[in-house]
C-alpha cells in the first residue's frame, strides 16, 4: 500500500495512529481484489450554465475481497460520483473499472448492491413487501423468495415488523428496510452512500454496530461514503482520504481494528489518533472548498496514488 501523501503532509507524531495502524505493504499477504479502478476520472461536459467541470480523478484503487473500505473528503470532492462509477450508475470519462475481473459499464453488475442516504422505502408497501421488491427481476421460486426475505429481515432485526408500514417505523428502522432490500439480492459488494446521514449521533453508532455485524455475517466487501470521520474510523479496515475537487486519493489510513469489533472501539486511544490523522489531512482540503488555504505551500498537493 502506498502511503499516498508527501512526508510534509503527515501530522505530528502526537496525531499519528500506532504503528500497527499503518503496516508496510510487504507485511500484507496477497489479497484478491473485488473491484479495481485504474486511472479513473470524471469530467462533466460544458453546458449553457457552466463550463466543463473536472470532478474526479485520476484515481487508482483496489478494493480487497471482504474488506470494509470507507471514503471521507470535503463537500463536493466527488465521493458520491466515485461510488456511482463503481456501481455502474455513472460512466467514467477516463480510465477503467472492473468488478470481479469484468468491466463495469452502464449498469449495476450482478453481485453489487447499493444503499443511498435517502429513505427509499415505499410507504404503500409493508416491510416484507419492501424487501421482496429487491427480487422483482429474479426468476427465483416463490419458496426461495420467501426464504431470502425472511433471512434478510432476520439479519437486520426486523422480523417482528414484517407486516408494518414504513410510517410506523423510526428513521433507523426504515434505513434497515433499505439495507435488507439490498441484502436480499445476496450482493458480494455493498456500496453505502451516507446511509445514516439523517440519523442522530447515538443512533449512527448503533447502526454502525449493525452494519459491522452484517458485514461479518455476509462476508461481503463494503464500500462506505461518509462525512463523519468518527464513523469511518470506527467501521473501516482502510479509509481513503480525498482531496478537494477534482477528488483524488490523498491518503489511505489502515485502522488495524480486529474483524470482530463494534462501537466500543471509539473508547480506545488509537481511535483518537486515527481521527486526528484524518482531520489533519482533511482540514486543508475543506478550506480549499471555502476558497481559503492557510497551509504551507509544500502541503498544497494531492497527487493521485495507486492503492491496493
Amino acid at each position: 500500500m502506498s502511503a499516498g501523501a508527501p512526508a510534509s503532509a503527515q501530522p505530528p507524531a502526537s496525531a499519528q495512529p500506532p504503528a500497527s495502524a499503518e503496516p508496510s505493504a510487504s507485511a500484507e499477504p496477497p489479497v484478491t481484489a473485488q473491484a479495481s479502478l485504474r486511472n479513473v476520472g470524471k469530467t462533466f461536459a460544458a453546458s449553457r450554465e457552466r463550463s466543463a467541470l473536472h470532478a474526479l480523478g485520476p484515481i487508482d484503487l483496489d478494493l480487497k475481497q471482504g474488506e470494509f473500505f470507507a471514503v471521507v473528503g470535503p463537500s463536493g470532492c466527488g465521493k458520491s460520483t466515485l461510488l456511482e462509477i463503481i456501481a455502474g450508475l455513472t460512466a467514467a470519462t477516463e480510465g477503467s473499472v472492473e468488478f470481479e475481473g469484468k468491466p463495469v459499464r452502464s449498469d449495476v453488475p450482478e453481485g453489487v448492491g447499493v444503499v443511498f442516504q435517502e429513505d427509499a422505502s415505499f410507504p404503500w408497501l409493508t416491510v416484507e413487501d419492501n424487501v421482496a421488491f429487491g427480487l422483482r427481476r429474479t426468476a427465483l421460486s416463490g419458496g426461495e423468495r420467501e426464504r431470502r426475505v425472511r433471512d434478510a429481515l432476520g439479519i437486520v432485526g426486523l422480523s417482528d415488523f414484517a407486516g408494518s408500514y414504513p410510517a410506523q417505523l423510526s428513521g433507523g428502522m426504515r434505513q434497515r428496510v433499505c439495507i435488507a432490500r439490498t441484502l436480499v439480492t445476496q450482493p458480494r459488494l455493498i456500496l453505502l452512500d451516507e446511509p445514516f446521514g439523517a440519523l442522530d449521533q447515538q443512533t449512527r453508532l448503533l447502526m454502525g454496530d449493525e452494519v459491522l455485524r452484517l458485514w461479518r455475517e455476509t462476508s461481503a466487501t463494503v464500500f462506505l461514503i461518509t462525512h463523519a470521520l468518527d464513523e469511518a474510523a470506527m467501521l473501516a479496515d482502510r479509509i481513503g482520504v480525498m482531496s478537494a475537487r477534482p477528488g483524488r486519493l490523498k491518503d489511505v489510513v489502515q485502522t488495524g481494528w480486529p474483524r470482530d469489533r463494534d462501537s466500543r472501539v471509539v473508547e480506545r486511544p488509537e481511535f483518537g489518533a486515527i481521527t486526528a490523522r484524518l482531520w489533519h489531512q482533511l482540514r486543508e482540503e475543506s478550506l480549499k472548498t471555502l476558497g481559503r488555504v492557510d497551509a504551507a505551500p509544500s502541503e498544497r498537493s494531492a497527487a493521485a496514488v495507486h492503492v491496493s
